[in-house]
């Protein structure tokens, strides 16, 4: 649903500007130090990034779905470090006070996030707890005005730069299912919380994942999302509905890039005396990805728009995920195919793509989880 079409198209044409004059022009340093720079961070604040799914109310762009994948889709263009660090203000690490937070939370915390004074993230995942979320075993005591918060968060996207968390913990010690847990907002500096070492990834350099320790964690009872106790993985639900959407529509953005520089490289590379954009089996190669990457983005705004028009999209946004996450890493393939040796080599973008994309298939529910997902409703006969 695009409300309005010319300030969309600002914002675009912004997003455009700065991947091709800051962001790809920095990608391989970010490759190098595993670092974005502080003054593209400061530029990405300055023009609003961090607050484009934030109502305008407390500061942010409030874009709705159709508005936010494509300009999502346009920042990925660039490598998906730089999506990341901003990402979960916009997405997990925010999402869960916008749809579920009590009018107190958004106003204290939402103007920060909109800002990128304040760097979100989203605590759910545990060393014995992935897939299954609803196993997590966390666990948030209540003691007068505050809750006591004790476990382990792992693989936590942006935890070192993190000012705030979203943190899912068990407050019902009886339960053994998801109906025991709740959602904490906790701030990143209370006394208890250690950040554990920064790990060392295939791929997605810039964007950082580390283990977060908490070690009896005092977090006030205002700071429970909605105030509610055991709603806390319904919020993570709806919060992780969106963000499938969101890394379909990341997928999109990274698959272009792959295909532009591919053919690109085609069009230059020659052998046998003519490009081997001339040849048809590379042709076939560069048709393949481009029929997927329209599917794909098909699939992505239809699923915004349905969802701006207040539609259930539990199944189509799954579908998204699905299918973008493994168009992406075959459409990755097949463009270090084409670049032939050149294509394993670092000095080439696809190369840094081929394991940045690779991680679209695991975080955010992997591609067999979507698969039960959408199976399991089909049986049940939800649409």
């Amino acid at each position: 649903m695009i409300r309005d079409q010319q300030t969309l198209d600002l914002i675009l044409a912004t997003v455009h500007r700065f991947v091709r004059d800051k962001l790809i022009p920095c990608e391989q340093e970010v490759a190098e130090t595993d670092s974005i720079p502080p003054a593209i961070i400061d530029e990405m604040r300055a023009i609003g990034l961090f607050g484009l799914t934030i109502p305008e109310e407390y500061g942010g762009a409030g874009l709705t779905m159709e508005e936010e994948v494509q300009v999502i889709i346009a920042l990925t263009y660039a490598s998906p470090a730089f999506r990341s660090i901003l990402g979960t203000n916009n997405g997990i690490g925010s999402q869960g006070i916008v749809i579920d937070g009590t009018p107190e939370q958004k106003a204290f915390w939402l103007p920060q996030l909109a800002s990128g004074a304040l760097i979100g993230s989203f605590a759910l995942t545990e060393p014995g707890a992935g897939s299954d979320a609803a196993s997590l075993a966390t666990s948030a005591v209540r003691m007068d005005d505050h809750y006591v918060i004790n476990g382990t968060k792992r693989y936590i996207t942006n935890a070192p730069e993190a000012g705030i968390f979203t943190v899912m913990a068990r407050t019902d010690a009886s339960s053994t299912d998801s109906r025991g847990v709740s959602a904490f907002i906790v701030a990143a500096n209370t006394p208890g919380i250690t950040i554990g070492k920064i790990d060392r990834k295939m791929g997605q350099k810039g964007a950082h994942t580390a283990d977060v320790v908490f070690d009896n964690v005092k977090v006030p009872v205002a700071n429970l999302i909605g105030g509610i106790e055991g709603q806390g993985f319904k919020t993570a639900m709806k919060v992780l509905d969106k963000g499938r959407i969101t890394i379909a529509a990341v997928c999109v953005g990274a698959a272009q890039r792959l295909l532009d520089d591919a053919l690109r490289y085609a069009q230059e590379r020659i052998q046998f005396g003519q490009p081997i954009g001339q040849f048809q089996l590379v042709q076939a190669m560069l048709a393949d990805s481009r029929a997927e990457l329209l599917a794909a983005r098909s699939m992505v705004m239809e699923t915004a728009r349905k969802r701006d028009a207040g539609e259930n999209v539990k199944i189509d946004a799954a579908c998204c995920k699905l299918f973008a996450s493994e168009m992406v890493g075959r459409v990755a393939d097949r463009c270090v195919q084409i670049h032939g040796g050149a294509g394993y080599i670092s000095d080439y973008a696809v190369e840094r793509f081929y394991r940045d994309v690779r991680l679209f298939r695991i975080f955010e529910g992997t591609s067999q989880i979507q698969q039960l997902v959408i199976g399991r409703a089909m049986v049940l006969g939800e649409t």
